[in-house]
This record gives C-alpha cells, structure tokens and sequence, in this order.
C-alpha cells in the first residue's frame, strides 16, 4: 500500500501566517503518515535511510566485474556518501568503497574508461575518488581521480573555452556537463591548490547561461551549439528548442556543489551566486502550484502529454534549500517553495516498500540530443523517453533532498 503525504493546500493569496500554519500543518501530517504502527516503540528511520537502504539493496546486486564507468553510478554514491556523512553508518561507506573497487584497481587505473572519448560525464564519479582518498589514504583513488583531472586538461572546447560535452558532440555545451565535471574540478583545485582552475571553472558557467538562458523565462534551454550545425539547434542562437526539467537541474546542483569549493576571495564568486539567483527565481515560477513538484518539460505545466516528473523535483529542492543554507538564496522567498516541493515528492512520488524501505517513481529515464536514433529536444522527444522507479539519477538527488530537509 502506498504510503504519501495528502496534498497541501496552496493558493496565491494567503498571507505570510497563513502560510505558516500550513506549513506547520503539513509538516505535522507528515511525522504522522511515516509514523510507526500503534504499538511500535522505535520511530521509523528517516526517509534519506529508508530510501539509501533501498539502493544498496539494488544496487549491490551486480558483483566486482559486472560495474562500467559512468555518471549514473556516480550520481547515486554522491548521495550514498552524504547519507555516511549524515549516520556515520558504516555499511554505507563500505557500499561506496565496494562498488567504487569494482571498476578502480590497485594501481589506480579505470578500465571501463576511455580518456580519449573526452566524455564529461565520465568526471561525475570523481568527487567519490576523492572522498574515499581522503578517508582511506588509499592511493588508487587520488591516482584515478588524477586521471580524470587529465582529461579536462586536454579536453576540446568551443572556441571561447567551453568544453564540449563529448568528442562526438562537437562544439556543444549542454547543461548537464556542469555537473558532471565542475564540482570534481573545483574540489581537485582546492585540494590539490590550482587557483588558475577557478577562473576556467567560473568561465563554463557564464559561457552556459550567457548562451542558454531565455531572457523571457529566465530558464535555461538543454543545449547549445556554437556551431550551429545540429538539426535541434536555433540558426540564430544555437540553443535546443526546450526547456527540460532534469537538465535545469543538473545546473542548478553544480552550482551549489561547486561554490561548497570555490574561494570566498575570487572576483567571480559573486558571478556565480547571481546565476545561482537568477535561475532560482526561474526555477520558482514553475513550480506546480497544485503539487508542489515540477514538470518533465518545465514551461509546459498542464500540457497534453506532459507528467510530474522526480528526479528534477528533487534536484530542484536540493538546489533551493542548500542554496538558503549556504546564504545565496533569501530564506524568506524560498522555504517555502522548497518545503511545498519536498512535501509535494513525497506525495506524488514516493511509495513505501515492505521491507521498510521506499521508492522513487516518475524519473524519466534519459534525455539527450542528437545521437542514433537523432534526439531533436523538441517537447515531444521528451515525452516519447520511458519514465521508471528508482533510477540512480533520481534516488541520488531525492537523497540530498531529503537530508536537507529532514536535518
């Protein structure tokens, strides 16, 4: 049976006491619903555990061998590694460990990767790498997240100096490549003290929205092309022709994560903070005003073919409620879209599993452009790609979600 919050009541014209009281209300509702049975004596354990419970159950399913290199993965053990830092539950770093020696040997080498395939999302898993050096004093780890530091040294860029996002994706910057490398690249710098890194950093992310940010929206379209060659992209501006929830998201995430390492003293931290609020605001707008979660196309609420979608959601409440946390964001005109949104995840997404853990339903699958079959990031395309339960991409972000907000 399914277990989820009723929806909260939400309006536009309720006042700021009133719009306590039903935050308070939900929040009240919400302790009750994931209440243990009368009788039990032990509260349940918080959702991040229930739901990181659920994926080592998943995921530890394939053995040592069976791994291959790749974001998805390392989406999922950056949540994992937050939920340790969270419990300090040791099963959970072994977890990390195990499915991280899986695809990294002694020597620090990474045979399912390919530097030569100058692929950013290949980067993603490197903040692991470096997370289990620093708790292990491993030197495999530092020596492979060293090979992914290679690659963003020789890695093609458009001609004013943003990286591709794959060699076969010529001269195109699509947004989820700032999550896949900035985050790694400015934890590298920081660690491994490389100050000129930052200004290289600072310059995909103004390049990305200088190029994909629609002056009208304020949101960000997935893609662009300074070419202009590709078939998705505008002859006149060079962007994808939509705007995609969990490519927004991806966004959105790298520049929280990536700021946790950038100098408070570098000129262009203030340049990113004021992407970080431009996009917020943006990112508010479309907000579901029913549910409280986004859309798989975000502009295109109510649209015939169009769902709530998960992942994006909760990269969305990650995003916001980290950024009020960390001070980019005013707590006064985003908690309460963050809270709306996290009570809205639960309702609409999350579903409560026998064992005591839970799901994550409504992730889309994939999203992309160009390719074989040709991906063309027209609204359409979006829809035609499967939605599914517990997907890495999803399950990741709902975790960093939810330990913000249960903290």
């Amino acid at each position: 049976m399914r277990e989820a919050l009723p929806a909260m009541p939400l309006g536009s014209s309720g006042t700021a006491s009133s719009t306590v009281v039903v935050v308070a209300v939900a929040v009240a509702l919400m302790m009750m619903m994931w209440a243990p049975a009368a009788g039990g004596t032990d509260a349940p354990p918080p959702l991040y555990v229930r739901m990181a419970d659920t994926a080592l159950q998943i995921w530890n399913s394939s053995g040592p061998g069976k791994e291959v290199w790749n974001y998805e993965r390392g989406v999922l053990l950056y949540g994992i590694q937050q939920v340790w830092r969270r419990t300090k539950d040791p099963k959970y770093l072994a977890f990390l460990q195990n499915r991280t020696d899986a695809f990294v040997t002694s020597d620090g080498s990474i045979p399912t990767y390919n530097l030569t395939e100058y692929n950013l999302d290949n980067i993603r898993s490197g903040t692991v790498l470096l997370f289990l050096w620093k708790q292990t004093g491993k030197s495999m780890y530092k020596k492979a997240a060293d090979l992914l530091r290679e690659q963003l040294k020789s890695h093609p860029r458009t001609n004013e100096g943003g990286f591709w996002h794959k060699l076969i994706y010529p001269y195109q910057m699509w947004l989820d490549g700032l999550f896949m490398a900035e985050p790694f690249y400015a934890q590298y710098a920081l660690l491994f003290q490389e100050p000129s890194d930052f200004d290289d950093i600072a310059l995909q992310f103004t390049l990305m929205e200088e190029h994909a940010r629609d002056a009208k929206t304020g949101l960000l379209y997935h893609g662009y092309d300074e070419s202009r060659q590709q078939a998705w992209a505008d002859p006149q501006t060079g962007t994808s022709p939509s705007f995609w929830g969990r490519a927004v998201g991806w966004f959105f995430m790298a520049l929280v994560d990536t700021l946790d390492f950038f100098p408070k003293s570098h000129a262009q931290r203030a340049d990113l903070v004021s992407i970080l609020q431009r996009l917020a605001v943006a990112v508010a707008k479309v907000q579901d005003p029913a549910t409280g979660v986004w859309w798989e196309v975000l502009d295109q609420g109510g649209r015939e073919g169009n769902y709530l979608e998960s992942s994006a959601s909760c990269m969305f409440v990650y995003s916001l409620a980290k950024g009020v946390k960390r001070g980019y964001l005013s707590k006064s005109t985003y908690k309460d879209v963050y809270t709306r949104g996290f009570q809205g995840i639960q309702t609409q997404f999350v579903q409560a599993r026998p064992d005591g853990g839970v799901d994550l339903n409504s992730t889309v699958s994939v999203g992309g452009l160009g390719g074989s079959p040709y991906r063309n990031g027209t609204y359409e395309y979006y829809l035609s790609e499967k939605v599914v339960t517990n997907d890495a991409k999803g399950v990741g972000p709902f975790l960093l979600a939810s330990l913000y907000l249960l903290s």
